[in-house]
């Protein structure tokens, strides 16, 4: 039971690894309840396992999940920075045509400038 939760763990996190590198954001909300079904399957089935009874391959599966997840965690930093980058832009250029709207505006209005 275990290990097919890891298999759609594993899954899920290439599938959503491969469509952030594609710059495919279509189903991150598909991909968040995936992975969140998954993680909760798992601990439900750790708290009850001895975990010190795992074989070899459940380890080294463990390993190479823990290596996928990383790999993703990182994609997931970059597109989030990416994102508060642009958010970034667009917010200072948004403060900078309300400034200068509402300055000239108020010119305008008072009849200082013309």
């Amino acid at each position: 039971m275990l290990m097919k939760s890891l298999d759609r763990l594993e899954e899920t996190l290439d599938m959503e690894t491969a469509a952030l590198m594609a710059r495919d954001l279509s189903n991150l909300d598909e991909f968040n309840r995936r992975k969140s079904q998954c993680l909760l399957e798992i601990s439900r089935i750790v708290r009850t396992a001895e975990i010190s009874a795992l074989d070899p391959k459940a380890t080294k599966r463990l390993q190479n999940l823990q290596g996928k997840i990383e790999q993703n965690q990182d994609i997931l930093r970059r597109h989030m920075h990416a994102v508060q980058e642009v958010a970034s832009i667009i917010s200072n250029a948004i403060q900078k045509a309300e400034s200068d709207s509402t300055y000239s505006a108020h010119v305008a209005k008072a009849g200082y400038g013309a």
